[in-house]
């Protein structure tokens, strides 16, 4: 499902281009692009730049050739293009689709958490861009890759509740969100007497804390937690202040 969008995104970028001026002329590159023969665009990019080091629109072409690796498969060679946009190229017309375009090529060689980096990177450095729900159904993809259920929920959610006529959601009709909670895990009991003496003695404090009995075949079927956060923000504080009262934490999910 992933793979599906990943495109999506740099062909209105594309199609807006020709009716610019530009010193280096692309008008091949261009056309080998949008008829889908990727190699040829290839061929022609690669000629191009061995003249072109000052051309006016050097991003434009370099942006070309990295959506041809991306697309003829070489995501190695795609990735080092797009990160030459984007670290030669401060102030280049297309750094939002770049920082797409690198996350894409990691995501398709399998470097999820590199590729989740880019995304988050985008927003971060763009928090009003055009590619926010991109950014984020991608993200929640690297999460789901990276064994994250939680985190890939979250992502997806988002996008279904933030932007609900984009096209990751009009490809996914049938999403439904699930409610996550987080809570704050202090302790890990074989014994079930010891989880309630804590629980209590958390609870005498004015903490939410509960017992939640695990059916696993380890010998630690008590664990005690605290709270049912909405948020992960939440959790960190409540975690942050047990820990400061001598309890050990860990966030959950």
């Amino acid at each position: 499902m992933m793979i599906k969008y990943l495109f999506f995104a740099f062909f209105a970028v594309l199609f807006g281009l020709f009716t610019n001026a530009y010193a280096l002329d692309l008008d091949k590159a261009r056309l080998y692009f949008l008829s889908g023969d990727y190699s040829a665009c290839i061929n022609e990019g690669e000629k191009l730049l061995i003249d072109s080091a000052h051309s006016q629109n050097i991003d434009e072409l370099y942006y070309l050739l990295g959506l041809s690796y991306l697309k003829e498969g070489n995501y190695l060679r795609a990735s080092d293009i797009f990160e030459i946009i984007l670290k030669e190229f401060k102030k280049n017309r297309f750094q939002e689709e770049s920082y797409l375009g690198a996350g894409d090529a990691y995501f398709l060689k399998g470097d999820y958490e590199k590729a989740e980096s880019y995304y988050r990177e985008l927003l971060k450095r763009h928090p009003k861009t055009k590619f926010s729900s991109a950014a984020y159904y991608r993200i929640s993809q690297c999460a789901f890759k990276q064994g994250n259920a939680a985190t890939g929920e979250e992502y997806l959610c988002k996008v279904k509740n933030s932007y609900p006529l984009s096209l990751e959601i009009r490809e996914n009709k049938d999403l439904t969100c699930p409610i996550v909670y987080y809570t704050v895990q202090v302790g890990s009991f074989s014994n079930n007497q010891n989880a309630k003496n804590l629980m209590q003695a958390l609870t005498r404090k004015g903490y939410p804390a509960y017992i939640e009995e695990v059916n696993t075949s380890d010998k630690v079927p008590y664990r005690v937690r605290v709270g049912r956060l909405r948020g992960r923000q939440d959790a960190v504080s409540l975690a942050n202040k047990l820990s400061q009262e001598g309890y050990p934490t860990r966030i959950y999910p």
